[in-house]
């Protein structure tokens, strides 16, 4: 059986981690077996440890809590790689994927990277990024951005990420959220889930909902002006930018929205949580592909979103299964999610034509069938 060793950047279970996870039993049971390189502690091993896959440690920062050189970590890498000798090396970020690119070429490893964001790069980063043998961009909007910014187009392939269609389906709303926030049953429920950061925008939220509560000068109340507000997500960066962008946020709820904005933190219970939603709604500035778009697509939820990165191939015009909007634009993003606010027939139709996208398109098993035919292609 083939070994492939998977390299993880983070000890959470964000979006790339969660993608990477989906995919797992299908490898094992295609003839793989998977190890993962990542932080020894936290959610990430957890599920790994759940799933009886080996977590071997990889030292990203020393005794004092400072991030070692990217050199050192290097010449680790290979130190472990050259010890263990996988068949196959899958780095599961841009990141991750630039750190190992010398030492996979050095050692003759076959490796992969998965390109999940859309970021300038230095001409370094995009040298060391083509030593792997090949690249999985998650649209192909994240494609070309990088294809354009000089990696190798012969070697860079598109795999859209997938989810669970069981796990992420339409459910009848149990109402729990609303006991928990101690709501009256049929509050509408707005929800925004992601990583608290800059890109993501939750800010532009916080705007358009203001918008919508009328607590501005020359505005009219919208059409659920009563609405509450979820913010699921955690911040993971320690930027003092990043720092002051949470607590803004926080601080964003005056007024008419004192009692309406609920900064919920980290969930183990994102699918749930999606089925009591009345719409979700992702401003985000940017977006390769956005797993909590196909997830919320999959449990068959009304989406309001930016029209950003690879967005538009999850909900394509012709689809018509999602309102998309300009970035930065919380007058736009008002207006969409007010008009869903008041529109239930919209909703519904929305969200059964955006489940039949997911099923379409964004299976988990297409996903998982498609990477291993990438893994056998480079054995």
């Amino acid at each position: 059986m083939p070994n492939v060793f998977l390299l993880c950047e983070y000890a959470t279970k964000s979006g790339g981690e969660r993608s990477m996870l989906a995919t797992l039993e299908v490898v094992r049971s295609a003839g793989f077996t998977p190890t993962v390189i990542a932080p020894p502690e936290g959610p990430l091993a957890e599920a790994l440890n759940v799933r009886d896959i080996e977590v071997i440690p990889l030292a990203a920062h020393d005794a004092s809590g400072r991030r070692l050189p990217q050199g050192q970590r290097r010449e680790e890498l290979a130190r472990l790689l050259r010890r263990r000798r996988p068949d196959l090396l899958h780095a599961n970020s841009l990141a991750m994927g630039r750190l190992s690119g010398p030492a996979a070429a050095e050692l003759g490893l076959p490796s992969i990277t998965h390109l999940r964001d859309i970021i300038n790069l230095s001409r370094q980063a995009v040298d060391d990024l083509n030593r792997h043998t090949r690249l999985l961009a998650v649209s192909r909007a994240t494609r070309e951005f990088h294809i354009a910014g000089g990696l190798a187009a012969e070697k860079t392939h598109v795999l859209y990420n997938g989810v669970d269609l069981e796990e992420f389906r339409p459910r009848p709303a149990s109402g729990y959220l609303h006991r928990e926030l101690r709501l009256p049953p049929g509050t509408p429920l707005v929800g925004t889930i992601g990583q608290i950061c800059l890109r993501k925008a939750q800010d532009v939220l916080a705007r358009a909902a203001a918008v919508i509560a009328g607590n501005r000068t020359g505005n009219v109340a919208g059409k659920a002006p009563d609405a509450h507000y979820l913010f699921v997500g955690e911040r993971f960066s320690r930027k003092e930018e990043s720092r002051r962008f949470e607590a803004e946020l926080r601080a964003a709820a005056v007024g008419p929205l004192r009692l309406r904005f609920h900064v919920l933190g980290y969930r183990d219970d994102v699918p749930a949580v999606l089925n009591e939603l009345t719409l979700l709604a992702h401003p985000s500035r940017q977006e390769p592909l956005g797993r909590v778009l196909l997830e919320a697509a999959a449990s068959g939820v009304a989406v309001v979103t930016t029209d950003v990165g690879g967005t538009g191939e999850i909900f394509p015009t012709a689809s018509r299964c999602a309102r998309l909007v300009p970035p930065d634009d919380p007058q736009a993003l008002a207006a969409a999610v007010d008009e869903l606010l008041g529109d239930e027939p919209l909703r519904r139709r929305l969200g059964a034509a955006a489940r039949r996208r997911a099923e379409a398109a964004f299976d988990i098993r297409r996903t998982a069938d498609a990477l291993i035919e990438h893994y056998r292609a480079i054995l």
